[in-house]
């Protein structure tokens, strides 16, 4: 446990972000017991011109001019910060030396962003912890001097198009510079480990609240006269991270069986053949607080993966949500699921083991197997993510 320290965390996901934020659920739990400045990246200057009419925007604008305070206390001991200073869009730039040394100005502006805002608060000794941010961060260790520069590591950013183009020489480059570097995944474990030996796995929170209530679930009014059995998927719907393929093979193979899909779609999802499969229905987006009972009324939930660096290593915050209702959950199989979670799931690579999983599943599943399902799913914690962050920084603090 680490308690009455200042703690700083910069990164990718803004506090007034829509989805939902690791970053922001262990900033609460860091809260508990320290006091914890959120800094939201600052604003550059492609995304003002594109963005200008958003009210996000538009705030971040009002501090840049002086017509709002960007430091702003919003929980009990955490204050949030909007950066009062533009930077400049430079990805664009082919030129590694060049695009590095506008990077360290944009690094500057940014620390001394932070720098009055500690003045402000009286933090000191502090820790700074980075959410991901390879670039607008990368020189923060040198600018901000913390106790302690923790680099937190949740997704595989260099198989994206944006991060990988600077990124592949500079995330390295991060990674070995921090005092200690975290990771959600076994597999980004590793990966950090590369560059720092101080890497540790420190596994993912999830809040399952609001699926722990099971007497309070019905079947939604859109499915309920579905047959059985249900097959479910609650998610985004994109072809960059779900293999359609096996879906198609699924819903072809096995017509007795009734494929729901619960999310916004992408183009491909949009164009696939999965929509003149006439047992396969999709049900669109949903608000958050309805997807239990969506969970609720499938037989057997699954998570069909593509496998690629996007999301080979990456922790699926949604079987622990399955789990946690005691659904049998086949995913597709992974360095990574398997390790973790091998003994709650089944996991399968392609269509046909998919189909032979879920009969087994529909056949084996009970109130023991139900019941084991989501006591697991419920040790994964907020609270125990973060003490395992906490251990790894007193690794190199001690």
């Amino acid at each position: 446990m680490i308690k009455n320290r200042d703690i700083i965390i910069v990164g990718q996901q803004p506090w007034d972000v829509e989805i939902g934020s690791n970053c922001k659920n262990i900033a609460l739990e860091f809260s508990k017991n320290n006091r914890v400045l959120y800094v939201n990246s600052p604003l550059d200057r492609f995304t003002l011109i594109r963005n200008k009419k958003d009210p996000k925007i538009k705030k971040r604008v009002n501090v840049i001019s002086g017509v709002e305070n960007g430091l702003i206390k919003v929980e009990q001991n955490i204050w949030i910060l909007f950066p009062n200073r533009l930077i400049e869009s430079i990805n664009w730039i082919g030129i590694q030396s060049v695009f590095e040394f506008f990077n360290k100005w944009n690094n500057k502006i940014f620390a001394s962003c932070i720098s009055e805002a500690i003045v402000d608060l009286g933090f000191s000794d502090f820790i700074l912890f980075n959410d991901n941010d390879i670039f607008r961060c990368f020189y923060l260790k040198e600018l901000l001097q913390p106790s302690v520069s923790v680099y937190y590591c949740r997704d595989y950013m260099l198989a994206v198009d944006y991060w990988k183009k600077h990124g592949t020489k500079l995330e390295p480059l991060l990674i070995s510079k921090s005092a200690v570097c975290v990771a959600n995944s076994t597999y980004l474990t590793e990966y950090c480990k590369q560059y720092n030996p101080n890497s540790y796995y420190v596994g993912q929170g999830c809040d399952l609240s609001i699926f722990s209530d099971q007497n309070t679930f019905q079947i939604p009014l859109d499915i309920k006269d579905i047959p059985k059995p249900i097959i479910g998927y609650v998610g985004a719907l994109l072809a960059l991270r779900l293999d359609i393929e096996i879906l198609v093979h699924l819903a072809r193979s096995k017509p007795e069986w009734n494929i729901v899909l619960v999310g916004p779609e992408d183009e491909y999802f949009r164009k696939s053949q999965l929509h003149v499969c006439s047992n396969v229905y999709f049900i669109g987006a949903k608000p958050a607080h309805l997807l239990p009972n969506y969970i609720f009324s499938f037989d057997v939930c699954i998570n069909p993966q593509v496998i690629s660096q996007v999301t080979i290593g990456n922790y699926p915050r949604k079987i622990d949500e399955y789990l946690a209702m005691g659904k049998p959950v086949i995913a597709t199989k992974t360095a990574f699921m398997e390790s973790v979670f091998n003994n709650y799931t089944y996991l399968g690579k392609n269509g046909d083991e998919f189909i032979e999983l879920i009969k087994v599943a529909l056949i084996e599943n009970d109130k023991v197997k139900e019941n084991s399902r989501k006591e697991f799913a419920n040790s994964h914690t907020w609270e125990n993510s973060v003490e395992a962050i906490y251990s790894s920084i007193l690794k190199v603090i001690i």
